[in-house]
């Protein structure tokens, strides 16, 4: 894992055509944006989860 210090406002790119950027700090939460294009998909890691058991669940029943 790429471990990195962001201010607010500053960005990471990831490849050619997404870029991450840091929007809020407050407390313990940090609000960040996410550019990229339609066909790469963005989910919060609860929601890929419960996507892929949910796909696990159809495959298996």
């Amino acid at each position: 894992m790429l471990v990195l210090t962001r201010k607010p406002n500053q960005s990471i790119n990831i490849g050619d055509d997404i870029v991450v950027t840091v929007i809020e700090v407050r407390g313990d939460q940090v609000r960040i944006g996410i550019e990229a294009p339609r066909h790469v998909g963005v989910q919060r890691e609860e929601i890929y989860l419960q996507i892929q058991a949910e796909g696990r669940e159809r495959r298996a029943g």
